[in-house]
């Protein structure tokens, strides 16, 4: 690969006194992820030295003071700001929250002007980063603001992709939050995503329900008779290939997830309890409908083991890894759709009819 080619890879440092910056480190230690992706860690050198040294970690960081100055093959470190941070490793800290937003605006500042071309995350501690100005639930929050698109948490690994209805959400509001237009969003919004940022042409998504057993016929709640399996119908008219709304409790354990290429949880811990059973530690958290492209681990800060240098990063390289791929696929497919007679259509037809 040229190299400069190669995909420029963000990094927003997450919550200073969370493993964010050990899984960082673990996984660019080893620079042979260096010939598939030029990271830029959005911090200080400052803090990045005093984590290697805490760590014990043989990389060798580039400081810049300028996103215009990356260099390939280089771990690259933006000073973001350049005091001296005092780091309590497992504790809740509103200092520490407040750095880690100062690396996220970096980052995605320079996920808008294009000089990143996808966003990775390390995890931040909700309660910590708000603020008079900051008043997100997470990042997914954040982000469908500051760019263009629908917002949708989508969870990945690679047997299975589980999206939400409602995020971060009370449980006390979540049926008063799904609504038709709703529904039809998120589904439009991963159908979408299917098909250009992971290459399946006709995507099969089922969708779980939003009560107990489909509600039993309104004995438990109305909202599935009323609102979901409607809304269902009126997708598959227009050429939606929808299946349920699935009872969620014997979904998962039954093996049924293993039919289809997504599927849609009503609600936060319907989809992420069994997928973090099935998936966790190689899982993903992908931002799913926007313009630009952010992954983060499936994890969060883990206040417990911080500072212990016994965390796990598989969850961060598999967040940089589907990135870069996601990137890459979405790319190809918006240059087709381009030009759907051009020589790189031509070749994807001819290897399917072989």
């Amino acid at each position: 690969m040229n190299q400069q080619d190669k995909i420029v890879l963000g990094i927003s440092i997450g919550d200073l006194n969370g493993i964010g910056s050990e899984i960082i480190l673990k996984t660019f230690e080893d620079n042979r992820i260096l010939d598939f992706c030029t990271p830029v860690i959005f911090a200080s050198v400052k803090l990045m030295s005093f984590y290697k040294k805490t760590y014990e970690t043989d990389i060798n960081f580039h400081g810049i003071e300028n996103i215009n100055d990356v260099l390939p093959k280089k771990v690259n470190v933006l000073n973001v700001w350049k005091e001296p941070v005092e780091i309590n490793f497992g504790k809740e800290d509103k200092a520490s929250g407040a750095y880690a937003i100062k690396s996220l605006q970096a980052a995605v500042s320079a996920l808008k002007s294009n000089k990143i071309d996808v966003l990775v995350t390390a995890p931040i501690h909700k309660a910590n980063i708000q603020s008079e100005t900051f008043k997100f639930p997470g990042h997914t929050d954040y982000l469908a603001r500051e760019l263009e698109g629908e917002s949708m948490m989508l969870m990945i690994s690679e047997k299975l992709r589980v999206g939400l209805l409602t995020d971060h959400v009370p449980v006390k509001d979540v049926s008063k939050t799904i609504t038709r237009e709703l529904i039809e969003k998120k589904i439009i919004t991963i159908h979408k995503t299917l098909i250009q940022d992971f290459g399946i042409e006709r995507p099969k998504i089922a969708v779980l329900s939003i009560n107990p057993h489909v509600g039993d016929n309104g004995v438990i709640g109305d909202e599935d008779d009323t609102v979901l399996i409607p809304t269902l119908d009126n997708l598959r008219k227009n050429g939606k290939i929808v299946y349920g709304p699935y009872a969620a409790d014997s979904f998962f354990g039954s093996g049924n997830y293993k039919n289809f290429d997504a599927i849609i949880a009503a609600y936060h811990d319907q989809g992420l309890v069994p997928f973090k059973t099935i998936a966790f530690g190689t899982g993903v958290n992908y931002t799913a409908g926007l313009n630009k492209i952010r992954t983060s681990p499936d994890h969060g800060t883990a206040f417990d083991v911080a500072g212990k240098n016994v965390a796990n990063a598989d969850s961060f390289k598999e967040a940089v890894f589907s990135a870069i791929e996601i990137f890459k696929t979405r790319k190809e497919y918006l240059e087709i759709s381009k030009n759907p007679l051009s020589t790189t259509r031509r070749k994807v037809l001819s290897k399917k009819k072989q």
